[in-house]
């Protein structure tokens, strides 16, 4: 095959790279984004919503019903075991947040990310390189890191990358729920980053171990060992959703607007 036949292919293909965030995007009809949890559809005493849940991200408090989104799989054992239909996914990939905290939703609550604080903003705004580390996951949540980078998102054309060594990137991305056998190299990949710099949790096992949470083998997650930035919830996180966070928290957008 010529240069030219190569060239001529590619210029049939088109622009392959999403429009986002100028312009609207497509997502699979199967795709499971933010909750909206209908409080007047729960009746009182109904639990079977929280029995299906395999992680334990649904419970009844103070408020009602509410969904942690750390905790969450998006699985739709919920939406399926619910009568009265109370909860339902939506299409909003926008699922980031800066606090563990506000992963607790209740309601139709759209997600708000707040930028970095300014002289940090300043530094890492325009060019951002991560240092990614499986501590211990399955390899979902790698596949869609790894697809931030491919021509579809082209993470590189908002000037973020990603590299092969710790001491020269600015953040690191952590994906699994740690095991005991990834805590040291996650601790030295984490003191061979140079300062200032970012951490964000990527995934249900790095926010809180997925559904590995409470084994011996694991520390749950990333909180209780390094200071979180950004938590990006999701089995795996879609791409949108991580490249949406982490370009409102280096105030490249706009807060999120409602849907």
């Amino acid at each position: 095959m010529s240069l030219l036949d190569i060239l001529t292919i590619r210029a049939r293909a088109g622009r392959q790279t999403l429009p986002y965030p100028a312009g609207p995007v497509t997502l699979p009809t199967r795709f499971r984004g933010r909750p909206i949890l209908d409080l007047s559809r729960c009746s009182e005493g109904c639990r079977s919503c929280s029995s299906a849940c395999p992680t334990e991200a649904i419970g009844f408090g103070e408020g009602g019903l509410h969904l942690d989104l750390g905790r969450c799989l998006f699985c739709p054992a919920c939406t399926e075991a619910c009568p009265e239909g109370a909860l339902r996914f939506t299409d909003d990939f926008r699922l980031a947040a800066r606090s563990r905290a506000a992963l607790r939703v209740q309601r139709d609550e759209p997600l708000q990310v707040a930028s970095l604080e300014g002289g940090i903003r300043h530094l890492l705004g325009r060019s951002l390189k991560l240092r990614e580390v499986c501590a211990g996951g399955c390899n979902g949540c790698e596949a869609e890191m790894n697809a931030c980078a491919n021509v579809q998102f082209d993470m590189g054309r908002f000037g973020i990358q990603w590299v092969a060594s710790p001491r020269h990137a600015d953040g690191l991305v952590v994906t699994g729920p740690v095991t005991e056998a990834m805590r040291g190299p996650l601790l030295s990949t984490w003191e061979a980053i140079p300062p200032p710099r970012l951490v964000i949790a990527t995934g249900a096992c790095a926010i809180e171990g997925g559904p590995f949470r409470g084994s011996p083998d694991v520390h749950d997650g990333v909180g209780d060992l390094l200071p979180v930035d950004l938590f990006v919830p999701g089995c795996p996180p879609h791409p949108l959703t991580f490249l949406d966070g982490l370009l409102r928290l280096l105030g490249r957008l706009g807060p999120a607007p409602t849907r």
